[in-house]
C-alpha cells in the first residue's frame, strides 16, 4: 500500500502531537514532518515534498495564507488542506483562491481528517460540510464575493507580505532583518513600499490592515512602537 505523506503545519505543539497521534492509526497515511511556522512549512515542503500539507492559518513569522500561496506556486504537486479554528466564509474563499484543496475546522473528527487527506491527495476538493453550504450560499447571493477582499494584498510580493506580518507582530526593523536574513536597509525599503502600496503610513495602520486581511490574528499580542 502506497502511503500518503503528510506535513503538519501548526504552531501549537500539543495540537501537532494530537494530529500525529490521530493519523498514526491510518495505515495509508504517514506524517513525515512538522512545522511550527509558515516559513518552516515552505522549507520542509521543499525538502520533503509531501503529498499533502495540513496547514493552520494563524502562525508566526509567515501565516498559513502566504505559506499556502508559496507552496502552491513552487510545488504544485503538493496539496494543501487547511485545518483551522476560523470558520469565517471570507477565510474559506481566500484560501481556495490561493490554491487550497480543502478546508476543515479543528473540531473535525480524526475520521473526517483522514478522509479529507485522501480526497485532496487524489486531486479532489474537500470542505467541512457546514462551511461548504455557507460558501455555496455566499457565492449564490454575491457572485463577485472575495474579489475586493484580496485586492490590495495581491499587490504585495511574497516578501512584502512576510515583512508586513513581522511588523504587525511588533518586531522592529532590526529583528525583521535578522528573521529574513536581509539587511536593515532592505527591510526599510520593503516597509516604505508597503506603506506606499497600501496608502498606510504608520505601524498601527499596518497592524489593523494585517488583522483585517487575516494575516495575523487580533488575539496576537502586539507591541507597537
Amino acid at each position: 500500500m502506497k502511503q500518503i505523506t503528510v506535513l503538519l503545519a501548526e504552531d501549537h505543539r500539543i495540537v501537532r502531537e494530537g494530529f500525529r497521534c490521530l493519523l498514526k492509526h491510518e495505515p495509508d497515511i504517514e506524517v513525515v514532518g512538522e512545522a511550527q511556522t509558515g516559513r518552516q512549512a515552505v522549507q520542509l515542503t521543499a525538502k520533503l515534498r509531501p503529498a499533502v500539507v495540513v496547514m493552520d492559518i494563524a502562525m508566526p513569522l509567515l501565516n498559513g495564507l502566504e505559506a499556502t500561496r508559496q507552496i502552491r506556486k513552487d510545488f504544485p504537486d503538493t496539496k494543501v488542506l487547511i485545518l483551522s479554528a476560523h470558520s469565517d466564509d471570507a477565510y474559506v474563499e481566500q484560501m481556495t483562491d490561493l490554491g487550497a484543496a480543502g478546508f476543515l475546522l479543528k473540531q473535525t473528527s480524526s475520521h473526517v481528517l483522514a478522509t479529507a487527506i485522501r480526497e485532496v491527495q487524489k486531486g479532489n476538493t474537500f470542505f467541512n460540510p457546514v462551511l461548504s453550504r455557507c460558501l455555496d450560499r455566499r457565492r449564490r447571493k454575491s457572485p463577485g464575493v472575495g474579489k475586493s477582499f484580496k485586492k490590495k494584498t495581491n499587490q504585495l510580493s511574497s516578501r512584502e507580505v512576510e515583512v508586513l506580518q513581522l511588523i504587525a507582530e511588533g518586531r522592529p526593523n532590526k529583528q525583521v532583518a535578522v528573521e529574513l536574513g536581509v539587511s536593515f536597509k532592505t527591510v526599510d525599503k520593503h516597509r516604505q513600499h508597503l506603506m506606499a502600496k497600501l496608502n498606510i503610513h504608520d505601524v498601527a495602520g499596518l497592524t489593523r490592515y494585517a488583522i483585517a486581511e487575516g494575516i495575523i490574528e487580533s488575539s496576537v499580542r502586539l507591541t507597537i512602537t
